[in-house]
């Protein structure tokens, strides 16, 4: 294991809790992500991602290869488990996680600093095309739920819903005032709030 604390990461944190589970191979890894719309937390599109994330467990002592599986018209596959140092991990990095909000730099909020380079009415159907974005978003979210599917194993895609009905309303609500002309500005006010606030 390499000195110091292993470098966080989500993809790292998902592989580690399907290592918990049972030990599989990384191919094994991608279809359950996938298939428990868990590649909404991490980006998996690429499929050597699971590989080198998996990788860097082995390198920091956090997994390690368990065998070999061979399945039925397909080549051998190594198949990894989590090691002791790995668990602990896991539960440490549950523990920051949790109760510490991270810095996480989003390209909205990004973009939103710089909306007074578009006018208005362009700020307005943007927004409305993100709210149809999200609109979509949300009803995926709340509709790949298995029925009788107990809370604990839909909490983050209810923290999802949450944030993306949140987004939404507010989204709605700047919509409409800049519909209503009571959010505006022009290069009046930019001139007038740089002297100002400069």
């Amino acid at each position: 294991m390499t000195s110091g604390e292993p470098r966080r990461s989500t993809l790292g944190m998902v592989l580690l809790a399907l290592l918990m589970e049972a030990p599989t191979h990384p191919y094994r890894m991608q279809q359950l992500i996938k298939e428990r719309g868990q590649d909404q937390l991490v980006n998996v599109a690429q499929r050597n991602s699971v590989y080198q994330a998996l990788d860097r467990l082995v390198r920091e002592g956090l997994a390690r290869p368990g065998g070999s599986a061979r399945e039925a018209g397909r080549p051998e596959r190594t198949v990894y488990e989590i090691t002791t140092a790995g668990e602990a991990t896991m539960r440490r990095w549950l523990d920051d996680m949790l109760p510490t909000p991270a810095r996480e730099f989003p390209e909205f909020p990004a973009a939103l600093a710089f909306l007074v380079l578009l006018a208005p009415a362009q700020a307005s159907e943007l927004f409305n095309r993100r709210i149809e974005a999200q609109e979509a978003r949300l009803a995926a979210v709340r509709g790949q739920a298995p029925p009788g599917m107990p809370r604990i194993f839909l909490i983050e895609d209810e923290y999802r819903a949450a944030m993306l009905a949140a987004e939404i309303a507010w989204l709605r609500q700047v919509t409409e005032d800049l519909d209503r002309g009571t959010f505006t500005w022009d290069l009046a006010l930019v001139e007038q709030t740089l002297q100002q606030f400069g």
